[in-house]
């Protein structure tokens, strides 16, 4: 009896340890069970959702006589999203920073090209607008363990941007000036 006893609380105790533990006890959370997700996760999400950058907009026609030009440099933003990233490093181990930044753009190109036809748009001048920004900032890479250290440099970084966009090519004076007044006109 002592045996049978002893054999019964060995597979109760076992047979508690199965059902408790991982998908098969519906109470143990289970699917529910929450994962730990590094910071910089929800970081990197919202950046590839919020930009825009690749699409080309489509702006009025040109009215004859009159040379368009590049009226709207890159900003500040987008200039240091299309740095490359800092290095993604280990607290207290290895950390990398950016400070005093600061930004310099000229126009390197204002080329209008001739009218052709677009695909989903039809007949459009492309007008290429090349930007050259210059990044100065300091770089600033520290550690803490196994013996603090800090160095500091001034760096400088050259990044090429490219803010292309179509304007309408419409032949007749009168469908002009009416494609002109739909497209800047504002709408309730």
């Amino acid at each position: 009896m002592k045996r049978l006893r002893k054999w019964l609380f060995v597979l109760g105790v076992a047979g508690l340890c199965g059902v408790s533990a991982g998908c098969v006890n519906p109470f143990a959370m289970g699917f529910a069970t929450p994962i730990p997700m590094q910071p910089w996760v929800a970081d990197r999400i919202e950046e590839r959702c919020l930009t825009n950058d690749h699409k080309a907009p489509v702006l009025p026609p040109i009215p004859p006589g009159h040379r368009p030009i590049c009226e709207d440099p890159p900003d500040k933003a987008e200039i240091l999203r299309a740095m490359p990233r800092v290095a993604r490093g280990v607290p207290y181990i290895y950390e990398e920073f950016r400070d005093d930044i600061e930004v310099t753009v000229e126009k390197i190109a204002d080329v209008v090209d001739p009218p052709r036809f677009f695909p989903l748009i039809g007949p459009a001048q492309l007008h290429h607008c090349h930007w050259k920004c210059t990044v100065y900032y300091t770089e600033t890479v520290e550690s803490s363990h196994p013996f603090p250290f800090q160095c500091k440099r001034r760096r400088s970084e050259v990044i090429y941007i490219d803010k292309d966009h179509l304007h309408l090519c419409v032949p007749n004076v009168d469908a002009r000036q009416v494609i002109t007044r739909d497209m800047t006109s504002s709408r309730p």
